[in-house]
């Protein structure tokens, strides 16, 4: 498998969650079951991460993003707020590559839900790029958690 080439604009602490989110596909990755993974890091340096999970019924499946934002609101004290600095999830193309894709709607409703102010890593046409989670959803409703 092919890693993703780290654009010069990614910082030391995201090329970590990159290549953090490519071996763990490359380790668990199963055509049609578990085709993503994510890595995130809070605003405290700690990383977690999460690979996606098909189920037989579409929407029983579960997202890498929303499976990581889950483990690591688990590792939280209960008063501590979730807040995620930067997010990055990444795919296998067919041809044998990662790829670093954006999030589907639901997860960027989530991750912009819980940590509007963090950093993911998208593919815009060839180009790896950061974007605000708000940017994700310019017309998002915001709501008070």
């Amino acid at each position: 498998m092919r890693p993703v080439t780290p654009p010069a604009t990614m910082a030391p602490p995201d090329v970590e969650l990159l290549e953090l989110a490519q071996r763990l596909l490359g380790r668990v990755w199963q055509h049609g079951r578990h085709e993503v993974a994510t890595a995130l890091r809070t605003v405290d340096g700690a990383v977690y991460s999460g690979v996606h999970v098909e189920g037989s019924c579409r929407r029983s499946s579960i997202c890498a993003e929303g499976v990581a934002l889950g483990t690591a609101r688990a590792g939280l004290d209960p008063d501590t707020p979730l807040r995620v600095e930067s997010v990055v999830s990444v795919q296998i193309k067919p041809a044998g590559q990662f790829r670093i894709i954006a999030p589907c709607g639901v997860c960027r409703e989530l991750i912009s839900d819980y940590s509007p102010d963090a950093t993911v890593w998208i593919t815009a046409g060839e180009t790896v790029t950061a974007m605000g989670a708000l940017d994700l959803l310019p017309e998002k409703s915001r709501r008070a958690w």
